[in-house]
């Protein structure tokens, strides 16, 4: 189930993934790491229409974090 998450960035859609429904690996884009085939993490996107063409998969930890990232960096 899908909810929206109001940030100073803006509205977000966050969808919380389990490990048995995450089926390949991704790359957060707050640390540049993998995120494991099975890892539980979630996946976002901007609450606009066409925002589902930005989702982007997330460790939860840097999600939360994400506002903190130095200028110049993508927050999504």
């Amino acid at each position: 189930m899908d909810a929206v998450e109001e940030w100073p960035d803006g509205e977000w859609k966050v969808r919380m993934l389990t490990g048995a429904s995450s089926t390949k690996d991704y790359r957060c884009p707050g640390c540049d790491q993998e995120i494991r085939t099975g890892q539980p993490h979630l996946v976002s996107w901007p609450n606009w229409p066409g925002g589902d063409e930005e989702r982007r998969h997330w460790h939860s930890g840097c999600w939360r974090k994400r506002l903190d990232r130095g200028p110049g960096r993508s927050r999504y």
